[in-house]
């Protein structure tokens, strides 16, 4: 069996078992609705055509959310209407994101050097667990697993072209729209190729550079002239901050709420009227003012609440001992595979592996703690599981790729093209 036949059996396995989850979902899930951020948005965007209101009270344009989901599923509500065939839609696009992030995962064992049979087990263990499925988090571990083949592919085969690193920036800058928690993960990648390429590689880390923020350039144009101001994708990361970091806070956003101090626009309509006094921008700014404030009158507090989310997105929530079981054994199992396989794997192939894992959690260690963050990070964690108990081909892939970008139809292992 080929890649294309590994992926279409991963992922025909996920849409399988998520339907078969999915059929017992109460229709109020699944239904078309407003009460969330995004579904309110999707709503407003098919409703009236603005990408607004994603509040308890209309409070106008917004960026609180990444637009690329927010609009399919508005084109889903604009085919089907608000019925109930276009929520199960829009919950298999969430599903199908899953599909793809665990389905490559046979194709990235091969590529990294693990071998196609880690991945395909990975890709299986992925794709057999039934899962609430959140937004975008499965689109995110695929678009990680495309950013992590990229970039391989520059630093093993010389892809670093002017004109070839522009559209890697384009694309990187699109995936941005989708979760802008991916830029810290490129920016890793861009100062692990200058670091290995020094001087000859300022030109194409430059058109990388250049291809993302012409990416960039609507979205942005298009905040400044409803917000006021510039925005990076998303407005939200002050009130964030604010979530994680305040009197009495919590451990993670559920205890917070719990304790009723998590003061959302979303739930709280003294909040929500606050964004329509102040504007968007103009309460981010404040419930950021706020954060920075608490952190540091509180540093100690501040220390204790983000080794806290460390914590929990290595090891899972501290009020769901379940799911925290199983998020610590997953990540123990990737240490383990990690301790085996890394020996034999060339450094490009360790900094590739290794550079999604230390930058995508960055900004989830300083905001509120909620355990889908750490989900696109799932594929990586079950490859390197995967690791520890399947032998890596021999080498490794120690030496350079000097094949074709992706793995060869026989599944070659990486040495034996070295």
């Amino acid at each position: 069996m080929g890649p294309k036949g590994r992926f279409l059996l991963v992922f025909a396995v996920h849409l399988a078992v998520q339907g078969t989850f999915l059929v017992h979902v109460p229709e109020r899930f699944v239904r078309p609705h407003a009460r969330w951020e995004v579904n309110a948005v999707a709503m407003s965007l098919h409703e009236r055509g603005t990408f607004a209101d994603p509040y308890a009270v209309p409070t106008g344009p917004t960026a609180h959310v990444p637009p690329a989901f927010p609009a399919a599923m508005a084109g889903i509500y604009g085919l089907l209407g608000t019925t109930l065939a276009a929520g199960y839609a829009t919950w298999t696009l969430a599903i199908a994101g899953y599909g793809a992030m665990f389905g490559m995962l046979p194709w990235l064992g091969g590529r990294l050097g693990l071998g196609p049979r880690a991945g395909l087990a990975a890709g299986l263990a992925g794709a057999v667990v039934p899962r609430w499925p959140g937004y975008v988090e499965g689109f995110t571990g695929a678009a990680l697993g495309l950013l992590l083949a990229a970039f391989l592919a520059r630093e093993e085969g010389g892809e670093a072209a002017p004109g070839r690193s522009l559209l890697l920036g384009l694309a990187t800058g699109l995936a941005f729209h989708l979760a802008p928690t991916l830029l810290p993960v490129a920016l890793g990648y861009l100062a692990v190729e200058l670091a290995r390429g020094g001087r000859r590689r300022l030109v194409p880390v430059a058109a990388v550079l250049l291809g993302a923020a012409l990416a960039c350039v609507p979205w942005t144009l298009r905040n400044a002239r409803e917000l006021g101001g510039l925005v990076f994708v998303r407005s939200n990361f002050g009130l964030e901050l604010r979530m994680g970091n305040h009197e009495g806070a919590g451990a993670n956003l559920a205890l917070s709420d719990r304790a009723g101090t998590e003061r959302h626009p979303r739930t709280d309509l003294a909040e929500a009227g606050k964004v329509a006094a102040l504007g968007e921008l103009g309460y981010m700014r404040a419930a950021r003012a706020e954060a920075v404030a608490f952190i540091r009158a509180h540093p100690g507090e501040f220390a204790r609440l983000t080794a806290l989310r460390v914590a929990q997105f290595w090891l899972g929530p501290v009020d769901g001992p379940l799911l925290a079981a199983a998020t610590t054994l997953l990540t123990l199992l990737a240490v383990a595979g990690a301790l085996r396989a890394f020996p034999r794997l060339s450094s490009a192939r360790r900094a590739a592996l290794l550079v999604p894992l230390a930058a995508f959690p960055l900004v989830y260690y300083v905001v509120g703690y909620e355990p889908r963050y750490r989900e696109p990070l799932d594929g990586l964690l079950l490859l390197l599981s995967a690791a520890a108990f399947f032998r890596p081909p021999a080498g490794g892939g120690a030496g350079r790729y000097a094949g074709p970008v992706g793995p060869s139809p026989n599944e070659a292992p990486a040495s034996a093209s070295a």
